[in-house]
């Protein structure tokens, strides 16, 4: 039984920290729940899994942010993961149109989306889905409060 693409439930916890460790963030089994919770909260998120067959073999995160200054707004996707179990099969591009379509809906009128630089399969697959590179990316390392 094919499900395809879903909005995420807390239930799909344990799947999705499946999927985030395949991504090399092996630590997030603690707070995972939560942080579905305030997905599931907040008008501009969505975090939308893919089942086939009761499993969870996807997720993606996608932020939409209205822009000041600029007449559309954008989009960014945090997180994507598909189980390398089953990568090369379509489901990463199914899930990226389905985002595409929803970033449109939404008066985006672009998608952002940061990938690590030894993530060369990821590289080529957004290049495909007509990515451009763009090379500048500053970051902000901030105290965590207790």
């Amino acid at each position: 039984m094919k499900i395809g693409i879903r909005k995420a439930e807390v239930n799909d916890w344990e799947q999705i920290v499946l999927l985030l460790n395949q991504l090399d963030y092996p630590n997030t089994k603690d707070f995972i729940k939560e942080k579905i919770e305030t997905f599931l909260k907040d008008a501009n998120e969505e975090l939308l899994v893919y089942e086939e067959e009761k499993i969870v073999i996807a997720v993606i995160s996608i932020h939409f942010i209205p822009q000041l200054a600029l007449r559309g707004d954008f989009a960014r996707i945090s997180y994507f993961a598909v189980d390398s179990n089953v990568r090369s099969k379509g489901i990463g591009s199914e899930i990226e149109d389905y985002c595409t379509k929803l970033a449109t809906k939404r008066n985006c009128d672009r998608i952002e989306v940061h990938c690590h630089s030894r993530r060369k399969d990821a590289h080529r697959f957004y290049f495909r889905q007509g990515y451009t590179e763009s090379p500048k990316y500053f970051i902000k390392m901030l105290p965590q409060s207790e």
